[in-house]
């Protein structure tokens, strides 16, 4: 049984069952087609063209027409009583047409901002989808690196302890050496169980974008070339407060709050409409028992609001405050941009430098580490500082990995900043990918 929930447990954290290794654009793609979020971005933008097409046909001629087939019976009581029966039918065709109404035209220059607004919703979706596809390839690379890493540590540990279980039998080291491996070993073993939990918690973030379990994942090239990001961080500041998707977004929200005001101000304007009416009756009226009459009307019919209860007041308030709201919330997200700009364009080009310093820490680790092996076999050096030695040294190795990752998803974080971020960028990265 033990076995049987060991190989099921390696099956799940490393899908090593599978052949065929999936790369970081073949994940994109089944995400294109399975992420909700971008579906439903996708479905606003059809409200939004819906929305204006209501609010442009109020702008357009309204016909209405009604039809009526109708059976009567017609009584006298004045003697001679006399009672009469007939059919009847009567046509009605109604037409009207705006001629003054600004309420509506306002209306309709609302629906247009907030269909711009939830296009620049797609496009922020786009490019959320590529960023979060990046952020959880790379998580998923991340713990298997960190798993390994940690298996790694505990396989050598596990050597260091034959040869200190040997040492003290031959009472060379002291038990307290011995105890000190053990412990060491034990607090492996437990990085270890929270690493394969961090693997399986990225693999279901990953699955969460596309609905699909991922198998092997094409890893990262040795080879990669890091560049640090080129150009002034206020010159790229002002090209994301020009191309982000998320402030155009906002921008098109207080223009459809302000023509929102606009059009609760037009309530208090007359409304002039041109009306149009034709009438066809053959259906008896009072005492005549089958006239047939027509009718046709032209009226221009002008409304004139006096007093609403203080229904439109209280409206056009809602309105302002509601603009008002709209510029806060575009101020904040002025200032998260900002923000958010600076901190990937800095931490990008930290993680670039960062992955040279911690290549450089690496070798020196492992200089360390093969040095005090060296050593504690002339007795030289102790048991406690080669697990030290040993420690640091598989330290390094996880930052050295966890700093390519963290500059590959800071660069991609600072592309959507900028509002930059396309499939040619996703193409790239791939390319770093091992093949």
């Amino acid at each position: 049984m033990l076995n049987l929930k060991n190989v099921l447990l390696a099956a799940l954290i490393t899908g090593s069952s599978q052949v065929n290794a999936d790369d970081l654009l073949l994940i994109y793609q089944q995400a294109l087609q399975e992420d909700p979020q971008l579906k439903t971005a996708e479905f606003k933008v059809e409200v939004g063209a819906s929305q204006k097409g209501q609010a442009l046909g109020q702008l357009l001629p309204q016909v209405s027409a009604t039809g009526n087939l109708s059976a009567n019976k017609q009584v006298g009581y004045i003697a001679p009583k006399s009672n009469t029966s007939y059919s009847g039918t009567r046509y009605y065709i109604s037409l009207t047409q705006s001629v003054l109404d600004f309420a509506k035209f306002w209306e309709w220059r609302k629906t247009q901002e907030v269909e711009n607004q939830y296009a620049s919703e797609l496009v922020e979706a786009q490019h959320g989808l590529i960023f979060n596809v990046v952020q959880r390839y790379f998580g998923v690379l991340d713990a298997q690196d960190q798993l390994y890493l940690s298996q790694q540590e505990k396989q050598a540990t596990e050597n260091e302890l034959e040869q200190v279980k040997k040492q003290f039998a031959k009472q060379l080291i002291k038990i307290t050496d011995l105890y000190e491996v053990e412990a060491r070993l034990d607090q492996i073993k437990a990085d270890e169980i929270q690493a394969e939990s961090s693997l399986i918690i990225a693999k279901q973030s990953l699955k969460e974008l596309t609905n699909n379990a991922p198998a092997n994942l094409d890893k990262l090239r040795e080879s990669v070339d890091y560049k640090e990001l080129e150009g002034n961080l206020d010159d790229w500041i002002a090209v994301a407060k020009s191309e982000n998707p998320i402030l155009a977004s906002q921008l098109s929200a207080v223009e459809a709050a302000k023509d929102n005001l606009s059009v609760q101000k037009s309530r208090y304007l007359p409304v002039v409409d041109l009306q149009l009416n034709y009438n066809d009756s053959n259906t008896g009226y009072q005492s005549t028992q089958t006239p047939v009459y027509q009718t046709e009307i032209a009226a221009l019919n002008v409304t004139v609001p006096i007093f609403t209860g203080g229904t439109t007041t209280h409206r056009m308030y809602e309105a302002q405050s509601r603009l008002a709201m709209s510029n806060e919330e575009n101020e904040a997200k002025i200032r998260a941009l900002v923000k958010e700009t600076s901190d990937a364009f800095s931490a990008s080009n930290a993680n670039a430098r960062r992955i040279k310093a911690a290549e450089k820490a690496l070798y020196s680790a492992v200089k360390s580490r093969e040095a005090m092996q060296s050593a504690l076999k002339f007795g030289v050096e102790t048991v406690a500082d080669l697990l030290r030695a040993q420690q640091v040294e598989y330290k390094a190795k996880r930052e050295f990995s966890r700093s390519k990752y963290d500059y590959i998803i800071n660069r991609t974080r600072f592309l959507k900043a900028i509002g930059a971020i396309n499939e040619e960028n996703l193409q790239e990265v791939n390319g770093w990918l091992v093949k």
